[in-house]
């Protein structure tokens, strides 16, 4: 009876602490990637498996290695608070313009936040040490030249976005613009990474910034009113502008293509009122110095302001006479899955306006004297050409 309840207790003990043996770490399953990188700012995002705190870890990119002493710690906080959480973003000020960093992702698990007692678990972070840190250059108004790259209208197409990153240098590639379209809508984070993003995240987006324009098709689905907590997440909106070297981009959210009453979005949307809140923030954009005294200027938006559906329509109403005033050098869309180029004059445009299509690359390379913008098919080869000189 004795040897019977001697294995009894040790067969308890064993089942009782199999869910502490079995408990997988905390992992990272998604990114890290760049967002919004300035010249003296940059953001990071990364998603775990678990809910944790986050922060970075950064250093200069020199001969030390990673390990050779404690490193900066950023963060992810709000109200002064280190958030728990699954979706992490660290935004890292004090930078200097033009040079390169460092950095590692961390998160640790919060098992427990009961009172004032937290309860903490296993730590997830990428690799410092199997392989060369994860590194990004910050932007700077005064490099010379600027090399930028534009694809949009993926659609979850991966095989189609590894076909087009490949034909770029990534190490003479400032910047991606990711112009709109990229799923076809998001019912899940799944869908979202699975649909592009875990591609560029292999491919180049940890350590080359992309700038995301949203489209009509990343504003349906469940996960829609959540873009933000993944892309542009430590800005105030989806529209925004920044420079880099001779080029001032500003970057507009074109809402959806079809009136808010549409029977398709069931009275969720409000994106006229949208709309005519960017205009108002684009009149004061056009007038700013960051503008004004970029030698070139570039307008990224995912839907082209003609077509006859309502939201180009609205968009040729409420930006368009304010780009024609403030003379940008050339537009560029997409989402009509064709390409096409557009003299300036057309269609009510004062200015060269570039289609890209779903299936064509756009890469362009810009100094202080000329603008020369050429789009490829998927096989590489220049279908077009644009060059502006000043």
């Amino acid at each position: 009876m004795k040897l019977k309840l001697y294995s009894f207790l040790c067969l308890l003990l064993v089942v009782c602490a199999l869910p502490a043996a079995n408990q997988q770490k905390i992992r990272i399953i998604h990114g890290p990637y760049l967002q919004n990188v300035g010249a003296n700012d940059a953001t990071i995002v990364w998603i775990t498996d678990k809910p944790s705190v986050g922060w970075v870890e950064i250093a200069p990119d020199d001969e030390s290695h990673f390990y050779a002493q404690e490193r900066a710690k950023i963060f992810d906080t709000k109200i002064g608070i280190k958030r728990t959480s699954t979706i992490h973003a660290v935004k890292i000020d004090g930078l200097q313009p033009g040079v390169r960093y460092r950095y590692r992702a961390c998160a640790q698990e919060v098992l427990e936040h009961r009172v004032n007692q937290v309860v903490y678990g296993s730590i997830a972070s990428t690799d410092v040490y199997g392989k060369a840190p994860l590194s990004f250059t910050t932007l700077n108004p005064q490099k010379s030249a600027v090399n930028f790259a534009m694809l949009n209208d993926i659609h979850g197409r991966n095989e189609v976005l590894e076909q087009m990153i490949g034909q770029c240098d990534l190490a003479e590639t400032d910047l991606f613009l990711f112009n709109g379209d990229m799923v076809s809508w998001t019912n899940d984070q799944e869908q979202l990474f699975g649909g592009f993003m875990d591609k560029a995240v292999e491919l180049f987006a940890g350590s080359v910034p992309m700038y995301y324009c949203r489209g009509n098709h990343e504003t349906r689905g469940p996960m829609a009113p959540y873009f933000q907590d993944y892309f542009n997440p430590k800005e105030d909106e989806l529209y925004y502008m920044f420079r880099q070297g001779p080029v001032c981009f500003v970057v507009l959210d074109c809402g959806e293509d079809k009136p808010d009453s549409d029977v398709e979005y069931y009275g969720i949307t409000a994106y006229d009122e949208y709309r005519t809140q960017q205009a108002r923030w684009l009149e004061s954009a056009l007038k700013s110095d960051l503008y004004q005294q970029a030698p070139f200027k570039v307008i990224v938006c995912h839907m082209p302001p003609f077509g006859g559906w309502h939201g180009e329509l609205d968009i040729a109403q409420k930006f368009i006479p304010l780009l024609n005033e403030n003379k940008p050098d050339v537009y560029l869309c997409g989402h009509i899955h064709r390409y096409s180029r557009h003299g300036a004059g057309d269609n009510g445009v004062n200015f060269p306006l570039i289609v890209n299509s779903n299936n064509t690359l756009l890469k362009a390379r810009v100094d202080a004297g000329r603008m020369d913008i050429r789009v490829y098919d998927l096989d590489g080869k220049e279908i077009d050409r644009l060059l502006i000189e000043k």
